[in-house]
């Protein structure tokens, strides 16, 4: 029975995470398009056909990150009050996808600048995953994984 319940804690986990993780990748990208693509065009959005493949693409892919994020951070984070497992989560997910974004880019366009923003884009999402995550625990609608 416990186990079960262990795996409901943290499939919502995943839920809030991937969410959390889907809503902030909206917003970014929304900022990137309409503010900082004036400097670096190659983070304009499509404006007219804001719905195509790449950025549906891009935000499952976000969402499915922040799904196992949330999944992962329950179990990192567990009932220790340790801020270097907190920041040292959100760091590992983040600079995985950031730095895969960085190198993609640089291979393929042989800039780097518009990439780098990217990939502090990759920290701040898992950053305001780790925030919610932490504010739903503390609210207890979710519970976390306890090391005993």
């Amino acid at each position: 029975m416990k186990l079960m319940a262990e795996r409901v804690e943290s499939v919502k986990a995943g839920i809030i995470g991937g969410l959390s993780v889907g809503v902030a990748f909206l917003i970014t990208s929304m900022i990137n398009s309409l503010v900082l693509a004036k400097y670096f065009p190659i983070l304009i959005l499509d404006q007219s056909n804001l719905v195509n493949l790449q950025f549906l693409l891009s935000s499952a892919i976000a969402g499915f990150s922040g799904l196992l994020f949330g999944i992962t951070y329950r179990y990192i984070i567990r009932t220790d009050i340790n801020p270097h497992l907190n920041t040292g989560g959100v760091f590992a997910f983040g600079l995985v996808r950031g730095l895969t974004q960085i190198e993609v880019g640089w291979n393929f366009t042989g800039t780097i600048q518009p990439f780098l923003i990217l990939g502090g884009e990759s920290i701040l999402l898992f950053t305001f995953a780790a925030f919610v995550l932490d504010t739903a625990i503390l609210r207890g609608w979710l519970k976390p994984f306890s090391s005993n």
